[in-house]
Parts: C-alpha cells; structure tokens; sequence
C-alpha cells in the first residue's frame, strides 16, 4: 500500500484554491486593465487558479462580454509580464469570463441572476470575491448594493476588497467602515494598495529580521538617516477626475510609503500572523510627528493641468517630498525622507539607508 506524502499533500493544497466568482467592479477601468487581468492571465498561465473559476466584470459602461474579453486581450497583450500572449491559455481562461453593466441600482438585480447562474454552471459553492476597483466615491454605493440585492453567495465565503484611498480623512473613513460592517464581517474586508506587492517591499522583513548582520545596528546609534523613494515614469494616464481628487501624498504617501517606512522602523513582531504586524506597525505611525510645512516640498510635472479631467488651475501635486521624524528610543533624531512623483527620469522604489 503506498502511503500518502502529508508534506506533498500540503503543498498540493496551497498551490490550489477554492471554487469561487471574482466580481470586479470598475472592470472597464485602468486598474483592471494594467494590473488585475494580466494578474489574473498569469496566475491561470501558472497553473495556479482554481480549476471551478469565474470572473464577472461590472462596470457602467454598456458592452458585450464579447467586447470585455477583446478589450481584456488587448490589455493583457500590453501589460502582462509574460509575452506574448499563450493563445490556447488566454482561451480557456476567457470562457470563464462574463460581464453585467450595472448603470443603475435595479442592474444589481441582473448581476446577482448572473451570478448565481455561473456558480451553480461552475459549482462555485457561494464563494465570491468582489474586488472594487472604482473611484473611493463609488465605494459606498457600491457596496450598499451588495447587501441589498443579496449579492454575497449563500453557504460559501464571501471577500470584499477596497482599493486605496480610503476615506479622505479619519471622519470619512470610518463612516466608510461602518457601510462595510454592514455588509460584512471585518475579517472579510481587505483595504489594500497594490504597490505593496511588490518585491521590496515583501523583502523588508525578511532582510530585517532574517539577518543577523543588519538588525543589531538597526537603530539611532548606527543609522544617521532613511530615505524611502518611488518614482514613476509614467503620468496620470488618463486618470484626471480621480487624481484631482487624491494626488500624490493620499495616492502614495499615506499608504504605500508610510507602510514601507513603518516596516523599516517598527519593532521586531512577536509573530509574522497579520494582527501582530499590524500592532507593530501602528505603534511607529502613533510615534511619527507631524511633518512641519517647512519640511514638505509639493510640485506638478509640467504638463499635468493640460491632461483630460485636470483643472487649468489645479493645485493637486504629483510630486511630494517630505522629512518624517518618529519620536522613539530606536529612531529619535533619524530623518526619514519620503518622496514619490510622477513622470519622472525613470521608475523605481528605492530604500536608502546612510550608516
């Protein structure tokens, strides 16, 4: 009798995921087309999606779902990390793709019909993600109507993720959370920035904290200061309405940065489980000082009141730049430098150390 391999079992499990419906709501946006569609492509070209999966675009805009999958294709041709394009996978994961234009409230009607004829066509079991890939105005409503026309699957997991920026200030993000608890519990919520994906920051801990070198001296007595850079070579993109609304500090500053500067400056955690990272890292933004105006530095790039959305007045920043202090026993008299700008000589995510 062979016995089975309980560590090759396990791999087999986590390589493999649960039957479920991906809702992407704002699929007809830039998000969706430069990140999460060729995301998803190269999972499926890895082999790594489940074998029961759908996606169910939602947008505004009236269109076939012939249509989503030729403007998907072309996307995925343009953005992906492997090309060209595998024919033969890219058509078998385009058959599991729909989509349903939500214009108005009484579409949501037609999107949960849609919805709960995949997952039983696919045996999805009522797992769904829904991903908000929308201007944070949308946000509210959107998930409003999750919970009124029932969208969330029955007897199987729900998951909602909500883009960056969340909320404008702390009044507005947590109105914004009490809509979410509504609809669903907190451990069901996921805020993200998908910048933090990326290689360095992942790398952070592990430098840190796997490397006996580095941590002893990781302090005030050693490090004299900190800079932390992400620049981007592209513009705005055709993204106007949305950054007249954020710009640089709430698009990358407050999130992205601020978490990488946190993960540089925070204690070791008891575990790597997600609360105890989190416990860590708001520790060192409650420790960090108001940044003084003297020590803030906000500019355009010079085409940017000229781009589609954008006022000829507009006073919104694309570049920032700015000296943090955090006010602890491993960092006082540390600057931290952040600074982010878009249409810059070349795109990278830089982290400085000067000993």
């Amino acid at each position: 009798m062979t016995l089975a391999n309980p560590l090759r079992e396990g791999l087999r499990l986590a390589r493999t995921p649960e039957p479920a419906c991906l809702v992407i709501f704002g699929a007809s946006g830039d998000l969706t087309a430069r990140k999460l569609m060729p995301a998803l492509y190269n999972l499926a070209l890895q082999h790594l999606l489940p074998a029961s999966f759908a996606v169910i675009g939602s947008a505004r805009r009236q269109m076939t779902a012939d249509a989503f999958r030729a403007e998907l294709h072309a996307a995925v041709a343009e953005f992906s990390r492997t090309r060209p394009i595998n024919e033969e996978v890219w058509a078998t994961f385009a058959r599991s793709i729909d989509y349903v234009a939500t214009p108005d409230d009484r579409s949501y009607g037609e999107l949960r019909d849609v919805l709960a004829r995949i997952d039983s066509q696919i045996g999805a079991n009522g797992n769904r993600l829904f991903y908000l890939a929308t201007p944070p105005a949308a946000y509210e409503p959107i998930i409003r109507a999750i919970g009124a026309h029932r969208l969330r699957g029955e007897g199987g997991w729900s998951r909602v993720v909500v883009e960056k920026p969340y909320g404008h200030d702390l009044k507005s993000a947590m109105e914004l959370t009490s809509v979410v608890q509504e609809v669903f519990r907190e451990d069901e919520v996921f805020r993200i920035d998908h910048y933090l994906g990326k290689e360095t920051v992942q790398n952070i801990l592990a430098f840190r904290f796997a490397n006996g070198l580095f941590e002893p001296i990781w302090n005030r007595r050693y490090i004299d200061h900190v800079q932390i850079t992400a620049a981007e070579s592209i513009g705005i993109e055709g993204r106007g309405a949305f950054y007249e609304q954020t710009g640089a500090i709430r698009d990358l500053v407050s999130t992205h940065m601020f978490q990488m500067m946190t993960f540089l400056a925070m204690e070791p955690p008891v575990s790597f489980e997600p609360n105890r990272l989190r416990d860590e890292t708001v520790k060192v933004l409650r420790s960090a000082q108001l940044c003084h105006p003297s020590r803030l530095v906000r500019g355009q790039y010079e085409r940017y009141r000229s781009e589609p959305g954008v006022a000829d007045d507009s006073n919104v920043e694309t570049f920032a730049a700015m000296q943090i202090e955090i006010d602890n026993w491993r960092w006082a008299d540390v600057p931290f430098f952040l600074r982010t700008g878009k249409c810059m000589a070349a795109k990278s995510t830089e982290i400085t150390l000067k000993f």
